[in-house]
């Protein structure tokens, strides 16, 4: 969880340099489009992190331990 913690540190790191940057150079300015574009990618990788690390419900598990059962065959179209 380290990783994820790390991550919302840096989101709100980017958060406080995109105010800082618009504030300083203009909300229309290339360095406050660029400082929220640094932002938007790191939340983007929160949440492709967050998916990753899915807890599998029951069936998912029960298909890991029973990958013969009948319920759990996979077929191709």
């Amino acid at each position: 969880m380290s990783d994820n913690t790390n991550i919302h540190e840096q989101i709100e790191e980017e958060r406080q340099a995109a105010r800082e940057a618009c504030s300083v150079n203009g909300v229309h300015s290339p360095e406050c489009a660029a400082a929220w574009d640094a932002l938007e990618e790191l939340q983007a990788e929160a949440s492709h992190q967050k998916e990753g690390h899915l807890e599998k419900n029951s069936f998912e598990k029960y298909c890991d331990d029973n990958p013969d059962a009948a319920e759990c065959r996979l077929y191709d179209d």
